[in-house]
């Protein structure tokens, strides 16, 4: 027996204008999943405690069958694992946002125009963040290059740090109300703008008429993490495919396989194949009995309010995704049991995250029935709530 998580990030909205008064799984075109749906069952989950904030982090540990009670103490330090940065026990991780910013004047007269900076590529996003290095200097800090936008700070017997606002939680506001309240941190952020206005790597952007990387945006600390052991928590053996750093270092930190695919975007251009392929190759050649597969792209089109482009990624995820999979396996005569499910809704029409539960799908290839369904957020929720959701997981590998 093989077993699966589709995990299509942010995938679940709320009913859209644009759409008709839909939602983007309820217009997308999936006819794989809602064949599934007919011969499986739908119902919610809730993968965000009420105590905590409805973050891919908190989220996807709550779908790999982690109590965030237990476990939780940031989403940095998950990031930084994914790098290769190990955190003493006197520093505090924070993610670094490249960020673009409207507006002219002093710092806090400026808006959030783009919290991934154009989606920058890694390449050019090294090379701001290698200027960074070397002329954004203060005692006891460090910067990392990660992927993307996506950037890492460590700070040494941090001060007080106060709160912190999410890039993608302000898209089009003015920054003013969501600067950090530490001196220091406000301080990095407002230098870093210094330093990247003149870059050559910005230059070539305004010269394509590409958004610039004008800023450091901090956020998401926290301290050095410990995650239960997946193969002795579960007595599975498992693998993590993800284009995102978050992922990528939750599975390094349960002790899991990363698998590394070319020409993943987190984006709705991502190799969506490639994820495919390298999923149904883990469960067949490598020998492992558990992937997760994580998609960032309907989560990213979520937060830029791309509607068509979010469903775009659905179906996308429906055909080359799980299709693939669902024939390969059934091809190779191998039983499974597949969940499909976002970690949290990213509805369009607020551009973030929310924490409503989540519908979620579960296919056991054992089971054969005939009929018609959908699966959507509508569907899903005249089933049962799973609560708390990290319980889910013990449920769906004990089948």
């Amino acid at each position: 027996m093989k077993y699966i998580v589709i995990l299509a990030d942010g995938m679940a909205d709320y009913p859209v204008e644009a759409l008709g008064g839909k939602t983007p799984m309820e217009v997308a075109e999936k006819p794989c999943m809602d064949s599934m749906a007919a011969a499986g069952e739908q119902f919610l989950v809730k993968t965000v405690p009420d105590n905590l904030k409805p973050g891919s982090d908190v989220a996807n540990l709550t779908v790999m069958g982690y109590d965030t009670a237990q476990c939780y103490t940031g989403r940095s330090p998950l990031e930084a694992a994914s790098i290769g940065v190990t955190l003493a026990e006197n520093e505090t991780s924070f993610r670094a946002n490249l960020v673009s910013l409207g507006g002219e004047g002093t710092y806090d007269a400026l808006s959030m125009l783009d919290y991934s900076a154009g989606e920058i590529s890694t390449k050019e996003a090294h090379a701001l963040i290698k200027t960074l290095q070397e002329k954004l200097i203060r005692k006891d800090i460090s910067l990392y290059p990660g992927i993307s936008y996506r950037h890492l700070l460590v700070w040494k017997n941090p001060g007080v740090i106060g709160s912190l606002t999410p890039p993608h939680d302000i898209s089009d506001r003015p920054v003013k109300d969501y600067l950090p309240s530490s001196e220091l941190l406000r301080g990095i952020m407002e230098e870093s703008r210094e330093i990247l206005r003149d870059h050559p790597v910005n230059a070539e952007r305004r010269k394509k008429g590409l958004r610039t990387a004008d800023s450091l945006w901090i956020w998401g600390e926290g301290k050095k993490p410990s995650l239960p052991n997946f193969y002795e928590t579960y007595g599975k053996k498992g693998a993590v495919i993800s284009a995102v750093d978050l992922i990528r270092g939750i599975g390094y930190l349960a002790g899991m396989q990363v698998i590394d695919v070319p020409g993943v975007t987190g984006n709705v251009d991502t190799n969506f194949p490639g994820k495919a392929r390298a999923a149904v190759e883990t469960l067949l050649r490598d020998g492992n009995d558990f992937v997760y597969v994580h998609m960032e792209a309907p989560d990213e089109c979520g937060h830029r309010g791309e509607t068509e482009n979010k469903v775009k990624s659905i179906e996308y995820i429906d055909k080359l995704v799980v299709q693939y999979m669902r024939d390969e396996l059934e091809k190779a005569g191998e039983a499974y049991r597949m969940l499909i499910l976002p970690d949290h809704p990213t509805p369009i029409c607020i551009k973030t995250h929310a924490r409503d539960p989540v519908p979620c799908l579960l296919y056991d290839s054992r089971v054969q029935k005939s009929g018609k369904a959908e699966f959507t957020e509508k569907s899903a929720a005249g089933g049962p709530v799973v609560d708390p959701g990290y319980k889910l997981m013990r449920e769906f590998l004990n089948a």
